[in-house]
């Protein structure tokens, strides 16, 4: 188990790094290409800015794209007595409670730390999951709180933003504007960046999406650590194979932040999916010792 968890965090780290290199790679050829090298100091501001806006504002945002309305206990005592038992277990604060009014059983968690945590249910899910069940879903969810899986996700979707802005705005130069005085080496630096440019944007968003896939290994073990019972999320996984998880509402943006997969459909290879297949995730559970 814990071995599993160290892993898991080793590879999200790497992923980090290659991220980063890559951004600052684009912005070095960028830069190059077009005779400033002042732009590696403004694509790094740039970034920054961006990121901490993200950081800032993206659990509201998250919130309000998939309509999750915020509940006190009297509302559903059940979903409340869950996630604020588990939260004591795990020693946080505890995390505001909303429900998403969706058939699909899902959830998600956001918050850029421990005290501004948010834990979301759909109707779908406190419908279908009994209490083992429910426990294992929520215990994973605030396994994502506790690991600061929302900050690590949200500067992935932000550096992908800042990778794929500046790459169309390289594109945008390059076709509209750009610079007259071109000799062979400079057209050679233009072509690399254009390519680049192209390439970037794709790379990024593999690269977001493995970062995602491994950080839901990693809250399903913290998760299962925490019950002291895989069996009730590998229970509650088994219920998503059988129904789905696709939620009505169908958001790109926020899709890795959920349980289970809430888009439709399966992407070539799996590459471009948000989350591990089910059966990957059950397997990796039953192999746990606790």
């Amino acid at each position: 188990m814990y071995e599993q968890i160290a892993s898991n965090k080793r590879r999200t780290v790497f992923l980090m790094v290659f991220f980063l290199v890559l951004l600052w790679a684009l912005a070095y050829v960028i830069s190059r290409a077009t005779g400033n090298p002042g732009l590696l100091f403004f694509i790094g501001i740039f970034a920054i800015g961006y990121s901490i806006i993200s950081y800032f504002h993206g659990a509201k945002m998250a919130l309000a794209i998939n309509r999750a309305k915020e509940i006190q206990k009297s509302d559903d005592p059940r979903l409340w007595r869950t996630v604020e038992n588990l939260a004591i277990t795990d020693g946080l604060p505890m995390p505001k409670v909303y429900i998403m009014d969706d058939p699909a059983p899902n959830a998600f968690a956001t918050g850029r730390d421990y005290n501004h945590a948010v834990v979301c249910a759909t109707s779908g899910l406190l419908q279908i999951m009994d209490d083992n069940e429910l426990q294992g879903v929520i215990a994973h969810e605030l396994g994502h709180v506790k690991n600061y899986d929302m900050r690590v996700n949200t500067l992935a979707f932000a550096l992908v933003g800042v990778i794929s802005l500046i790459a169309d705005f390289f594109l945008r130069w390059s076709f509209f504007g750009g610079r007259d005085d071109r000799d062979n080496n400079n057209q050679l630096l233009i072509v690399l960046a254009l390519v680049a440019a192209v390439i970037a944007p794709i790379a990024a968003s593999l690269l977001q999406l493995a970062i995602s896939r491994r950080r839901e290994y990693l809250a399903d073990a913290t998760g299962a650590l925490t019950t002291r019972y895989p069996e009730g999320l590998v229970s509650a996984l088994e219920k998503l194979e059988q129904t789905g998880s696709a939620t009505r509402v169908q958001n790109t943006s926020t899709a890795h932040m959920f349980f289970g997969n809430p888009l439709k459909g399966h992407s070539f290879l799996n590459l471009f999916d948000t989350h591990p297949p089910l059966e990957a995730r059950i397997a990796a559970l039953r192999e746990m010792k606790l």
